[in-house]
């Protein structure tokens, strides 16, 4: 019996460290992808065009890709994300908002932006129409910034409980730079902010989930959390 409860508590730890794992990707497959295109793509400039011009024309299928598979990455890390946060503050909302990063991510794939600032080649040299899809793409967009923001202030407040100063400011900077790069009064400058402001935000989950992977939930190594400690009780 003990010996079947072993097997199947290391295939429980496995999976969470799996699915962590996922969360752990997302964010630089993404930041990675984009600046990948964004110096290779013919008639791209990152100075003028943003990051989501890079879904249209004859190889926009790599950035709808990259929006979908890194927003369906962080759902599933988020989903391994509420499984290890067993107890503490924002054990519910931390999980949730990093999934709806990611469904943000996957709506902004899903329905791509409007051509214009002159990409893809041969687009309208201003600001383009409004469409219904390219509406669609802003609302994703917004929901993944609102969700990464949101998620940095409930680990920050997590990280404080837990009397983890350096990990709280860590949230806090986070949020605070992201908003201070995206929101500063220059449009010559938008489209690169707006990559710098995401990389921020990305890589503050990216060390979210890297810390709780390691460590586990409230201060606990995983091994012994999701190991030893469940066997303890049991034997």
């Amino acid at each position: 019996m003990r010996g079947a409860n072993q097997a199947s508590i290391g295939k429980v730890l496995i999976m969470k460290r799996t699915l962590l794992a996922f969360g752990i990707v997302a964010g630089p497959l993404f930041i990675t992808t984009s600046l990948t295109q964004a110096f290779t793509r013919n008639g791209f400039d990152l100075g003028r065009h943003p990051i989501s011009l890079l879904s249209l024309g004859s190889l926009g299928w790599v950035q709808i890709a990259n929006f979908v598979i890194s927003g369906l990455l962080y759902v599933v890390g988020a989903v391994g994300l509420r499984l290890a946060l067993q107890d503490g503050r924002g054990r519910t909302w931390g999980p949730l908002l990093v999934g709806l990063t990611g469904l943000g991510l996957i709506t902004a794939g899903a329905f791509t932006a409007d051509p214009g600032a002159g990409f893809p080649p041969g687009a309208p040299a201003g600001a383009p129409a409004m469409s219904w899809h390219g509406l669609l793409h802003e609302i994703g967009f917004m929901l993944s910034f609102v969700g990464a923001i949101a998620t940095c202030v409930v680990f920050a407040r997590r990280y404080a409980a837990l009397g983890r100063r350096g990990w709280m400011v860590a949230a806090l900077a986070a949020a605070v730079a992201a908003l201070i790069a995206a929101g500063w009064p220059d449009l010559n400058t938008l489209s690169v902010r707006l990559v710098i402001a995401t990389a921020i935000l990305f890589g503050f989950l990216t060390a979210v989930f890297i810390q709780v992977l390691r460590q586990g939930s409230s201060r606990q190594n995983l091994g012994t959390e999701y190991g030893s400690g469940i066997l303890t009780s049991q034997s």
